[in-house]
C-alpha cells in the first residue's frame, strides 16, 4: 500500500519537475518554501536601491527630491548670508531664480527645473515636453473683443419682464458680447433683439450656439400678445424680431412672425420695427406675409459669409443664392420705404475678392444696410476662428461699402447684425421716409382742397 502510494507521490513529483523545470526540493515558488519569503542581504540592497529610484507622488525620483532639498536649504543659507553682509540684492529675482550669477546661489540645473514649459530651449526651439490640452490650436482673444460684465438698471429691468412673460433673446441664446451695451441703455439707446417662436432651432450652422433639435417644442400662440406688451413696457423706439428656424412648421412660421408684428405695432404706434426673418426655405409666398406687412420698417436676412464658405458656415439648407433672392423679393414685394438689411461675419477663412464680390452681389439685389462683424466661436464644439481681424480691415470694408452705394454701414469687431439697429441714423432714415410719405399725401390732399375752393369761390361770384 505504501509502495503504491510512494510510486504515485514519486509520478506525480516527475511530472511537476517536468512542468516547472525544477525539483520540489529546490522550491522554485515562494509559496512552496518559508524560507524563500525572508529576502538575502543581496536582495535587500537591491530593493533598497530600487526604492530610492522609484518616483514620488510629485513625479521625481527621490534622489532628485534629496538633491532639490539640501540645494533649497543651500540656497537660504546663502540668502541670509547676503543680508548678514547687506549686499544689494533683489529679493523677486533672488526668489524666482532670475538674479545675477553673483547674487544667485541657484545653480544652473535649478535654474532649468523651474522655468517656465514655454520658454525657449537653447537651441531657440520649445521643449518637447509642452503639452497642450484641448485646445491645440486655440488662438487667445484679442484684448480689443473683450467686454465688460453686463450689469445696470436698464439691464436688470428687460431681463425681468423676458422672465416673467417667457420671452427668449438671440442676445442671451447667441452669447452676444454686446448685451450689457444694448441693454443697459436708456430709452433711446436701449435696444433688445427678442427671439420669437421659440428656443431651439431646426438647423445647425457651424457658428451659431443656438440650441437645435429637429422636432421644438409648438409655437406659443400667446407670444405675439406677449412680446407686444413687453416693448410697451419698455418704451423703447426702436426693436429687433428675430427668430429661429421652423422648418418643422408648414409655413416655417411666417404667420406667426407678421402676426407678432401686427400686435406690437398696435400697442406701440410709433415704433419702428426691423425683422431678421429666416428664408422659409425659399418660398416667396411666406416671405411675402413678413416682408409684405405694411408695420414692417425693416427687413433683415443674413447672408452670414462668403459663397464659397457658405456649405461650411451654415446649415445645407441655408444656400447664398437662396439669401440672396429672399432679399431681393422682400425690397420687391415690401412697402416703398422698407429697408433691407444682412450681415457679414469675417474671420471665417474669406479671402478679400471674395468678401468685395459678396457686396456686389448684395447691392445688385437692392440691399440698403450691410454689418461687417467678427466671428466669434460659442463653444469648442463650434468652427474654429480663421483669423482675428484687425479693426482697420473693418474700417477698410466700410469704405468699400459705402463706395458701392448702401444706404447706412456698421463695421467693427463687436458689431452684430441688430448692433445699435435703433442707431440714430437708420431711425432719422425711417423717420425721414415716414415725413416725406405724409407731406406727400398732405400736398396731394391739399391741392384737391384748393382746387375745391376755388371752383366754390367762382361759382358764388
Amino acid at each position: 500500500m505504501f509502495a503504491r502510494g510512494s510510486a504515485i507521490s514519486s509520478a506525480s513529483t516527475s511530472r511537476l519537475t517536468a512542468r516547472s523545470g525544477a525539483s520540489i526540493g529546490s522550491y522554485p515558488c515562494p509559496c512552496a518554501s518559508p524560507a524563500a519569503l525572508v529576502p538575502s542581504t543581496r536582495s535587500r540592497r537591491a530593493l533598497a536601491s530600487e526604492a530610492t529610484q522609484r518616483p514620488n507622488y510629485n513625479g521625481e525620483s527621490s534622489t532628485s527630491a534629496s538633491a532639490k532639498e539640501s540645494s533649497t536649504s543651500g540656497r537660504m543659507a546663502a540668502f541670509r548670508q547676503a543680508v548678514a553682509e547687506n549686499t544689494h540684492l533683489d529679493l523677486d529675482a533672488f526668489a524666482t531664480g532670475h538674479a545675477s550669477s553673483s547674487s544667485s546661489p541657484i545653480s544652473s540645473q535649478e535654474q532649468a527645473e523651474n522655468s517656465p514649459l514655454d520658454s525657449p530651449s537653447p537651441s531657440g526651439a520649445h521643449s518637447p515636453s509642452m503639452i497642450q490640452f484641448g485646445r491645440a490650436n486655440h488662438v487667445r482673444l484679442p484684448s480689443h473683443l473683450k467686454t465688460p460684465i453686463p450689469r445696470g438698471q436698464s439691464y436688470t429691468r428687460i431681463k425681468q419682464d423676458l422672465r416673467g412673460l417667457k420671452l427668449a433673446t438671440v442676445c442671451e441664446e447667441a452669447k452676444c458680447p454686446n448685451i450689457g451695451e444694448c441693454w443697459g441703455g436708456g430709452k433711446e439707446k436701449a435696444t433688445a433683439t427678442i427671439m420669437i417662436m421659440g428656443d431651439t432651432c431646426t438647423r445647425a450652422c457651424r457658428f451659431c450656439s443656438v440650441k437645435t433639435s429637429r422636432a421644438p417644442a409648438a409655437l406659443d400662440p400667446h407670444e405675439p400678445a406677449n412680446t407686444a406688451e413687453a416693448i410697451a413696457r419698455w418704451g423703447l423706439g426702436y426693436i429687433v424680431l428675430t427668430s429661429v428656424d421652423r422648418d418643422d412648421v408648414s409655413d416655417g412660421g411666417s404667420s406667426h412672425i407678421a402676426q407678432t408684428i401686427t400686435e406690437i405695432k398696435r400697442k406701440s404706434p410709433k415704433i419702428l420695427v426691423e425683422c431678421l426673418s429666416p428664408d422659409f426655405v425659399g418660398r416667396k409666398e411666406d416671405v411675402a406675409r413678413v416682408a409684405g406687412n405694411v408695420d414692417l420698417d425693416v427687413f433683415a436676412h443674413n447672408i452670414e459669409t462668403v459663397e464659397a464658405l457658405t456649405p461650411m458656415v451654415r446649415d445645407r439648407r441655408a444656400k447664398y443664392r437662396q439669401t440672396l433672392e429672399v432679399l431681393r423679393y422682400a425690397k420687391e414685394i415690401g412697402k416703398p420705404s422698407l429697408i433691407t438689411k444682412t450681415s457679414i461675419m469675417l474671420g471665417c477663412g474669406e479671402a478679400d475678392e471674395e468678401v468685395l464680390q459678396t457686396l456686389k452681389d448684395l447691392r445688385s439685389v437692392g440691399v440698403d444696410v450691410v454689418t461687417f462683424g467678427q466671428y466669434m466661436r460659442p463653444t469648442t464644439r463650434h468652427m474654429k476662428v480663421a483669423e482675428y481681424v484687425d479693426p482697420a480691415k473693418f474700417e477698410h470694408w466700410k469704405t468699400v461699402a459705402d463706395s458701392l452705394g448702401f444706404l447706412y454701414v456698421a463695421s467693427g469687431p463687436l458689431v452684430r447684425s441688430s448692433y445699435k439697429a435703433g442707431e440714430y441714423f437708420i431711425k432719422n432714415v425711417l423717420e425721414g421716409r415716414r415725413a416725406a410719405e405724409a407731406r406727400q399725401a398732405e400736398l396731394a390732399t391739399g391741392t384737391v382742397l384748393d382746387g375745391t375752393t376755388q371752383q366754390a369761390t367762382a361759382h358764388r361770384s
